[in-house]
């Protein structure tokens, strides 16, 4: 083993960078290992953090000069050039002895998702405030790289990744939602307009075709007004008061195809169409009076609540009487 020699290591983002003394490139391994928080069953590969040259030999790791700069690999990590910024003169003099950085290097400054790392570094929290876009930058990003530069262990950070993507997911779920339900609520406005629009024009019809004085036409019971409507083209369910449907839903199929002199198959369409059409007001008949009962039964106990209240209230007094 030779002389203890000064030199430096880094990790393969420059973000930590360390001073040692070793006097081996074995020794150099280990300690970088130690200080860089890989487990020592991790194996590592050194190179020069300059070109990226692998250092194995250790003749050729002691005739290099005093205080070179190594970096130390984990698993797929690789050895990139440095990226510099102002001509490459601002940040010359960034290395330092012993000292761990919590600010990101000049070298990466070009990566968006590092600001938002040593954001989140800082403040979890701050994720609610991130932008999807943000969000998908660091869900991206090679979990070493992340755990690199959040400080975390590898297993942390995928977990946190994780946690990222569901929240990319949940916010996906809740904007589509938003898009369904706002064309949800055009759908219904259009149809109201259009339901409007052919129940005031069908008003104007039946108006203008029937006149005054219409008599019950005595073979079938039928007012010949009803016979009109029923025998119209469009729609004629819809134009029929619900006394009307239930009386044509009551006579049936046979005397209905004798009434209107159609075929079975005609006869039958319409008379589904009726039944149909009046099986819709019935429901909204119930739906309104099960609203009106709940109104009525709240209101009821309202009352009653009031009542013993009020009671309440009087019985210290006719307990002194």
């Amino acid at each position: 083993m030779g002389d203890r020699k000064p030199c430096k290591v880094c990790n393969f983002t420059r973000q930590k960078s360390y001073g040692l003394v070793v006097p081996s490139l074995e020794e150099l391994k280990i300690k970088g290992s130690e200080f860089l928080g890989y487990t020592p069953q991790d194996p590592v590969t050194v190179v020069l953090e300059d070109d990226g040259t692998i250092v194995k030999d250790e003749a050729y790791f002691l005739c290099l000069p005093l205080n070179t700069k190594f970096m130390l690999l984990h698993e797929k990590e690789t050895w990139s050039p440095l990226r510099r910024v102002d001509g490459g003169t601002a940040w010359m003099a960034r290395d330092s002895m012993m000292l761990e950085s919590d600010v990101v290097d000049a070298a990466l400054v070009g990566d968006p998702w590092l600001e938002l790392a040593v954001q989140l570094k800082q403040d979890l929290a701050s994720v609610i405030l991130m932008s999807e876009e943000d969000l998908q930058s660091l869900v991206d990003v090679p979990c070493p790289e992340l755990a690199t530069a959040l400080g975390f262990p590898e297993k942390k950070t995928e977990n946190l990744q994780e946690t990222l993507q569901r929240v990319l997911d949940r916010r996906e779920e809740e904007r589509q939602s938003k898009e369904l339900l706002q064309l949800f609520l055009k759908a219904v406005e259009k149809e109201e307009g259009q339901t409007l629009e052919q129940t005031s024009d069908e008003a104007v019809n039946v108006s203008a075709d029937v006149p005054d004085g219409m008599e019950v036409d005595q073979a079938s019971g039928f007012i010949s007004r009803t016979l009109m409507v029923l025998k119209g083209k469009t729609s004629p369910e819809t134009r029929l008061s619900t006394e009307d449907l239930q009386m044509v839903v009551a006579k049936g199929v046979d005397v209905m195809q004798q009434v209107l002199g159609w075929d079975k198959v005609r006869t039958s369409t319409l008379l589904q169409e009726c039944e149909s059409e009046l099986n819709r007001r019935l429901q909204q008949v119930q739906v309104v009076q099960s609203m009106r009962g709940n109104t009525q039964q709240g209101d009821n106990n309202q009352s009653s609540n009031e009542k013993n209240h009020e009671e309440c209230t009087e019985m210290p007094s006719q307990r002194r009487k």
